[in-house]
């Protein structure tokens, strides 16, 4: 796959706007006109997007595209991101209306829309974000305003462009998704703080979803992560191995749902090793390779990771840290004890550290301390059932995935559906459609009430008490 990104302008494109109050202002007006929709039309036209997104062609675009512009990640891996997004992530069929029927009348349980939604999107899946974001967000009945991040610009507003026309030939009106294409700091205060956009949603690191908590509006935040995978003594060694490496390598580590360090009772470390060698990752042991990958992927305190390395080539980082990697190598890994800073902070390269522990009690205990409470993602290989319950228990993460890949937690190559958006820190969890929706109760009464043989409107507004015989007198 080879491409180039070409830079759109706002004049050609449908729903892509220089200015942050324009944006709104036409996604204000779409919200109008969308209201009057029904949810059969919602459905047809988030059938156009998922079409729109799906086609093999614009799969492979959006990839390789957002491999150039942002510069990192695998492009094989962003077809599937994308693809599993589109076709994966629920629509109106999340909106499940309930019923309460009673003496008294009937109450249906609906979902409302917000209205205007601004939307804050990532570098690490700026597409993939989008296009489950659009889905969503209009199967809910809102519209969306869109702020991507600087890295991804382009491609956001081609994207948007590309939705927004395939939903307007299946008769939407126009701009029910916008985009601002040049996002600044500024921009996206502008956007948050904008008296039309009544909820926010924040795909992103700390700063941006704080920011987001702190406006007084309804916000999501779907926050970063440092998930754990833990293996114990029972496990089948050879297929965690397998899926840990799976996982850790998957777009070179940048969803955060992808495991960060594996933590491995000692007993089976060594068979652990063997076999993440075997499915392709390269164990760096030498203590001269191991500095110098220090000072490679980690910032001048030595603390936080090197940006510029962030969702890198394994073979790329090993080189360039003077160590000749293996023909398949896909991911690296090595041996070392919780202080490490590959273990503590949230790499986002294919950068997997190795802890062993003494037993699965202590293995459980560390995976919840450097999960850091960010209650993202974990996973765990075991054959014990009870243990495997233990540490959901304990860890009370958003996905918690059992014997398999990490990305199985968001529908790929496993069951359930996807979702980009995964709100720890505002606690929504798995984000839907229905996370972007009010619950509305509307209410049927009966015309006459009879009461004491006579009419509820005849009745003073005292409190009535059903007496066991059925009858309604005053208390």
């Amino acid at each position: 796959m080879t491409t180039t990104a070409v830079p759109p302008t706002s004049t050609q494109l449908c729903g892509v706007f220089a200015d942050v109050n324009a944006a709104v202002a036409a996604a204000r007006e779409a919200f109008l006109a969308f209201s009057d929709c029904s949810l059969a039309q919602r459905r047809t036209f988030i059938n156009a997007v998922r079409e729109a997104a799906s086609q093999q062609e614009r799969l492979e675009y959006m990839a390789t595209a957002a491999v150039e512009e942002t510069g990192m990640g695998n492009a094989h891996h962003k077809v599937l991101k994308n693809l599993y997004a589109a076709t994966r992530t629920p629509g109106v069929e999340d909106l499940v209306m309930e019923a309460r029927q009673g003496d008294d009348g009937l109450t249906t349980l609906e979902y409302s829309p917000y209205g205007v939604i601004g939307a804050i999107t990532p570098t690490t899946n700026p597409t993939e974000t989008i296009i489950c974001n659009t889905v969503g967000m209009l199967a809910a009945g809102n519209t969306v305003v869109f702020s991507p991040h600087p890295r991804a610009r382009h491609l956001s507003a081609w994207l948007v462009d590309v939705l927004n026309r395939a939903m307007v030939e299946a008769g939407a009106p126009d701009n029910l998704i916008t985009v601002i294409t040049e996002p600044t700091p500024d921009t996206t205060k502008a956007l948050i703080n904008h008296p039309d956009i009544t909820m926010l949603v924040a795909t992103g690191g700390p700063q941006i979803v704080n920011m987001v908590l702190s406006s007084g509006k309804k916000a999501i935040g779907a926050g970063s992560g440092n998930p754990p995978a833990v293996v114990d003594e029972t496990a089948d060694v050879a297929k965690a191995a397998s899926d840990i490496v799976q996982g850790a390598s998957f777009d070179n580590n940048l969803p955060c749902t992808a495991e960060k360090e594996v933590i491995v009772v000692a007993e089976v470390l060594p068979q652990l090793m063997t076999a993440m060698t075997a499915n392709g990752a390269q164990v760096v042991s030498d203590p001269e390779e191991l500095a110098k990958l220090r000072s490679l992927l980690l910032d001048t305190s030595g603390t936080r990771p090197n940006t510029a390395w962030v969702g890198q080539d394994a073979q790329k980082i090993l080189r360039t840290a003077g160590i000749e990697p293996h023909q398949d190598t896909r991911l690296v890994t090595m041996v070392t004890d919780p202080s490490d800073p590959f273990v503590q902070v949230e790499m986002l390269m294919p950068v997997v550290p190795v802890v062993p522990v003494t037993d699965y009690l202590t293995a459980i205990d560390l995976a919840v301390e450097l999960e850091h409470g960010n209650r993202h993602t974990a996973i765990m290989h075991s054959k014990d059932v009870s243990r495997l319950d233990l540490m959901a228990r304990r860890i009370q993460t958003t996905i918690f995935v059992k014997n398999g890949p990490s990305f199985a937690g968001i529908g790929i190559n496993g069951e359930g559906f996807a979702t980009f958006t995964i709100a720890g820190p505002t606690g929504e969890g798995l984000t839907s459609a229905r996370s972007f929706a009010r619950r509305r109760g509307a209410s049927w009464t009966p015309i006459k009430f009879c009461v004491l043989g006579k009419t509820l409107r005849d009745v003073p507004p005292t409190p009535l008490v059903r007496h066991r015989t059925g009858e309604y007198v005053t208390s």
